[in-house]
């Protein structure tokens, strides 16, 4: 059974999760501590969504955290129609 930490609807509705092992992973980027509601309103009102060139399966999602001065890009697989988390973390500017 995969551990979930918690499961919403993206913008459009779809189904998106994260695992305790992927949150272990966001949490090694030292700037992503208590971050998770920011995590979830990135995926529920985002700034902009783009594709990933490489794989169209992946989406990014971008939301602006003025506290940070910062864009959160949260980075969502989908497999059969159901999303989850693959990675997180704050970037200067929306690419």
């Amino acid at each position: 059974m995969i551990n979930i930490i918690f499961e919403t609807s993206d913008k459009t509705g779809r189904k998106i999760y994260l695992t305790k092992e992927r949150y272990a992973h966001i949490l090694s980027h030292s700037e992503m501590q208590d971050k998770i509601e920011e995590i979830i309103g990135t995926l529920k009102y985002p700034l902009k969504i783009t594709d990933y060139s490489l794989e169209k399966d992946v989406k990014y999602y971008y939301k602006y955290i003025k506290s940070e001065k910062m864009y959160l890009r949260v980075i969502v697989k989908y497999l059969n129609g159901k999303g989850f988390i693959i990675t997180t973390y704050l970037i200067d500017k929306i690419r």
